[in-house]
C-alpha cells in the first residue's frame, strides 16, 4: 500500500513540476517567475523526500534541507531585488 501511495505523490508532484516548468517559462511578469522557482524548490525537495521515505533511508535528508534553505534565501533575495534594485545594502 505505501508504494502504491509514493507512487501516485510522486506522479502528482512531477506533475506539479511541469506546471512549474510552465508558469516559469509563460510567466508574465517577474513575481510569477519568482514564485514559480520557489515552488519548484519546495516540489524537488517533497520528491526527494518520498524518494527517501521508498528506499528506506536517510541519505538525502541534509540534500534536501540544502535544497529548501537555498530556495528560501534565493526567493529573498530574488524579491528584495526586485522591490529595491539593490540585494546589498
Amino acid at each position: 500500500m505505501l508504494s502504491i501511495v509514493l507512487a501516485v505523490a510522486a506522479l502528482l508532484l512531477g506533475c506539479a513540476l511541469l506546471l512549474n516548468v510552465w508558469r516559469l517559462i509563460v510567466g508574465p511578469d517577474a513575481v510569477d517567475r519568482i514564485l514559480a522557482l520557489d515552488t519548484m524548490s519546495v516540489n524537488v525537495a517533497a520528491l526527494l523526500i518520498l524518494f527517501c521515505i521508498w528506499a528506506g533511508s536517510t541519505l538525502y535528508f541534509e540534500a534536501v534541507l540544502l535544497i529548501a534553505a537555498l530556495g528560501f534565501i534565493s526567493t529573498v533575495a530574488l524579491a528584495k531585488y526586485l522591490l529595491r534594485g539593490d540585494i546589498i545594502e
